[in-house]
């Protein structure tokens, strides 16, 4: 059994999809990172870092792990699944999970702050996250013309990757012309796991919508920087 400490954001996404596509039991705990509970102390036992998620496995004398990308890595060892066992197969797969940690993810983060959050638009520092962004995306949009998933099989490195990309628009992305790219948001979006697994702790408002999406980042400007 899991705790998983998360909230409604990529990173915390990436788990709960996992979570969903092994079919193993976990318990929600929201982590209100508006109202700065992540910062509690008794959160910081669990995740010295002050960030979502956090996963505690209870048949594992209540072991803690956080950083959504060792997260992932620990589910897939402990069950076996969703990465190969063989060492080519298995650097496949973190090869592109690192390539989402280290890059997709504080990309589109830093495209995020400046392009949604940020009370001052400053154009060359959203157009430098913008064109790295999209770098990033012709880089995926190559290897999915190549195999079906990024790592030949279905693995978390798709998990990792999908939740971040799906958010494009929020991002101010563009994906236009990158078919493999679209192919490959499609498939993932037809799979229930992660379908379910956008809606923990709780389905997010229509972010597509110019008009929702200004509130929303209005109401989450507060946390920019924490």
């Amino acid at each position: 059994m899991f705790d998983l400490y998360t909230a409604p954001t990529p990173n915390g996404h990436k788990v709960s999809i996992a979570l969903e596509e092994l079919g193993l039991a976990y318990t929600v705990k929201p982590v209100n990172i508006l109202g700065g509970e992540q910062r509690a102390p008794d959160y910081l036992k669990l995740n010295p870092n002050g960030r979502i998620p956090t996963l505690v496995d209870h048949d594992n004398d209540g072991f803690a792990v956080f950083e959504s990308g060792a997260i992932l890595v620990y589910l897939a060892e402990k069950t076996g699944r969703l990465m190969p066992t063989d060492a080519k197969g298995r650097s496949r797969v973190l090869q592109w999970l690192m390539f989402q940690m280290g890059g997709v993810g504080p990309m589109m983060g830093q495209a995020n702050v400046f392009y949604r959050y940020f009370p001052e638009k400053i154009p060359a520092v959203i157009d430098r996250y913008h064109n790295e962004g999209r770098r990033l995306f012709e880089v995926l949009d190559r290897r999915l013309a190549a195999s079906e998933w990024l790592a030949d099989d279905y693995s978390i490195a798709d998990i990792a990757t999908w939740p971040w990309v799906r958010i494009h628009k929020w991002s101010g992305i563009s994906i236009e012309g990158l078919e493999h790219l679209q192919r490959w948001l499609k498939a993932m979006y037809a799979r229930p796991a992660c379908v379910k697994g956008i809606e923990v702790p709780f389905k997010l408002p229509d972010l597509d919508n110019e008009k929702t999406a200004k509130a929303f980042a209005s109401a989450a400007r507060t946390t920019v920087g924490r």
